[in-house]
């Protein structure tokens, strides 16, 4: 089995008090950019950990990111690929 291509997934974090935010994105080789997003928030009865919620918000974004890869998928199968061939004569 051989790789035909790869895919590099960036993801950044933000934390805002009980907040935090998590962004993703993928090149596709197409040259289509996708980016996800997702949140967490901690309750305030919970102690702070701040890798929990980077887990929470970053699954969250990933699975946005699934989300949207599915659909494109999805259209691009539905989409005709070339127009069908006429007979000669």
């Amino acid at each position: 089995m051989r790789t035909l291509v790869g895919w590099h997934i960036e993801m950044e974090f933000a934390e805002d008090g009980d907040r935090t935010r998590a962004a993703a994105l993928v090149r596709l080789s197409d040259g289509t950019e996708l980016r996800g997003h997702g949140s967490s928030t901690r309750h305030h009865d919970d102690r702070p950990q701040l890798r929990v919620g980077e887990e929470v918000a970053g699954a969250r974004a990933l699975n946005d990111l699934a989300m949207q890869l599915l659909t494109k998928a999805q259209e691009e199968v539905a989409r005709p690929t070339a127009a069908p061939m006429t007979p000669l004569m």
